[in-house]
């Protein structure tokens, strides 16, 4: 019985996971409605060798949080991805479409995408996805 509540409960975790997906802890103020977090896919993305995907990362902004934040993109040796730096201004929605490319000889596994956000002033933040690169 203690199993079957327990995967129970994984499960439910992870249907709360892929339906918000995954953010960074909080940057910029720290006092209610002065932060972001930067939210990127909640399951990993799956690439075929010699194709590019296209995913989007999105800065969700505290209520009282207009600053302009900084994204440093980059990923793990292996896949590219594009653009490597973006700037979110404090009056757009904050969606930040990144294009990630796989050669046709890249080795099958996991690889990452790392963003870092710096704002304008405040503190900075960081997250990261995975990449899953298989075969065509």
């Amino acid at each position: 019985m203690m199993k079957m509540k327990m995967a129970m409960a994984m499960m439910a975790s992870f249907s709360l996971m892929a339906a918000l997906g995954c953010e960074s802890s909080r940057g910029g103020g720290m006092s209610s409605g002065e932060g972001f977090r930067i939210g990127s896919p909640a399951l990993d993305v799956r690439i075929k060798q010699g194709e590019t995907e296209s995913v989007t990362v999105t800065l969700h902004r505290g209520d009282n949080f207009k600053r302009d934040v900084k994204l440093d993109i980059r990923a793990s040796k292996g896949i590219s991805v594009e653009p490597t730096e973006a700037l979110v201004r404090g009056s757009e929605k904050g969606d930040v479409h990144l294009r990630i490319s796989v050669a046709k000889t890249a080795d099958l596994g996991d690889y990452k995408i790392f963003i870092k956000g710096t704002p304008e002033t405040g503190e900075a933040t960081s997250t990261e996805f995975t990449v899953k690169v298989v075969s065509p």
